[in-house]
């Protein structure tokens, strides 16, 4: 039996390329006879989106040391394809698991270690990119990857303003004549999952800023500052790229990159899959096993991982089985798009905590059982 093995991370447990592991180890404990296992560890934009791209086609892992959303170095990466594309997780530089819960304000938080990671890629020769940009702890309009990338933005006095998301009220100008020149050949695919503008009640400040360390009042001048922010680039551009789907991802660097660099707005699912030829090899195979680390109605409704690779086993005719971290309220619309059984790894009443901490071992366990039934049914049939 050809099992093709497609999840996404179990976010701040296991990475796509662990859980590939423990399920195949898994199924292997079942039968070593019965399956033929391909791994395809995937992402949709968020974090694991790199180590996906590499896993799949090969290339180099880069490191090295940006700017975090607080301001203080961190250590980051990217990753460069065979041929030549850039792959970018903004998480690795600006991302929310990048700051402590006690530390979370979007009103201080910047983008500018994501332009790091872009200068830093140009300066390889890449002139490709692909842009995850799920998972950030910024709500700055994409401001500090601008400013990393030689864009300045000014207040009524001609003195630059901090690339931040409490201080975009300030910016009255825009100076682009520094913007590094070689961003005018480049191209951007952006994968993202949401389809929010950039402001309002479905923007990025009211959706995504609580999530981020916003209260009320903070939601409130963060839109102010955004729509203001919006107004300036409209006045310096020529148009207004503020309603567009997807502006609102990232705390607005969709939009930025969609304004600046004519970026492809793209489902992140989808990006990864056409670049690994996911369809080509779930045709090849008998079953497919996807996964994530919590499964609910927003699976579904998002176009998350798990949901992609559904869809693609309903195209080719292929029965996809899910096995998440744990399964929420409306995981079963999964079954509308091609998934036809769902399991969760716990084994028994446990903590998050404790689930986390031995994900991997119950992510064998499960997937040996699911082994030993595939093989049952493989006799009787």
């Amino acid at each position: 039996m050809n099992v093709l093995i497609a999840p996404d991370s179990f976010k701040g447990s296991l990475s796509s390329k662990q859980v590939c592991e423990a399920v195949e180890e898994g199924l292997l404990k079942a039968s070593k006879e019965t399956f033929v296992v391909l791994k395809v560890p995937i992402a949709d934009g968020g974090e694991g989106t790199v180590d996906a791209f590499l896993s799949a086609m090969g290339g180099e892992l880069v490191k090295i040391t940006v700017t975090g959303p607080l301001g203080d170095p961190v250590s980051s990466f990217y990753g460069i394809l065979p041929d030549g594309t850039a792959v970018i997780e903004m998480a690795a530089a600006s991302g929310l698991n990048l700051v402590p819960p006690s530390k979370r304000n979007p009103l201080l938080t910047t983008t500018y270690g994501t332009g790091e990671l872009i200068k830093h890629a140009l300066d390889r020769g890449c002139m490709r990119f692909i842009i995850g940009i799920g998972g950030s702890a910024t709500n700055d309009a994409g401001a500090g990857m601008l400013e990393a990338l030689g864009i300045r933005f000014l207040d009524k006095e001609g003195k630059d303003v901090p690339s931040c998301g409490g201080e975009l009220y300030r910016v009255e100008s825009i100076v682009m004549s520094n913007m590094d020149p070689r961003l005018r050949s480049a191209t951007f695919t952006v994968a993202c999952d949401v389809d929010n503008p950039l402001c309002g009640e479905n923007g990025a400040s009211a959706v995504y800023g609580p999530q981020k360390g916003a209260d009320e009042e903070m939601v409130t001048l963060l839109d102010q500052n955004l729509s203001h922010f919006a107004d300036v680039v409209a006045k310096t551009l020529g148009k207004d790229y503020r309603d567009e789907p997807g502006s609102g991802a990232a705390g607005g660097l969709g939009f930025a990159l969609k304004a600046f660099f004519h970026a492809e707005m793209r489902r992140g699912i989808d990006v990864v899959m056409e670049v690994t030829h996911m369809d080509t090899l779930a045709a090849k195979s008998d079953i497919i096993i996807t996964g994530e680390g919590r499964t609910d109605c927003q699976t579904a409704k998002f176009g998350k991982a798990p949901s992609g690779v559904a869809n693609l086993g309903k195209r080719v005719g292929k029965p996809v089985l899910l096995i998440s971290g744990g399964l929420g309220e409306g995981y079963q619309e999964l079954f509308d798009q091609g998934i036809v059984a769902a399991f969760s790894i716990a084994n028994g009443p446990m903590s998050l905590k404790e689930a986390m901490e031995n994900a991997y071992s119950l992510l064998v366990d499960k997937a040996q059982n699911i082994g030993r039934l595939l093989v049952a049914l493989t006799r009787l049939s």
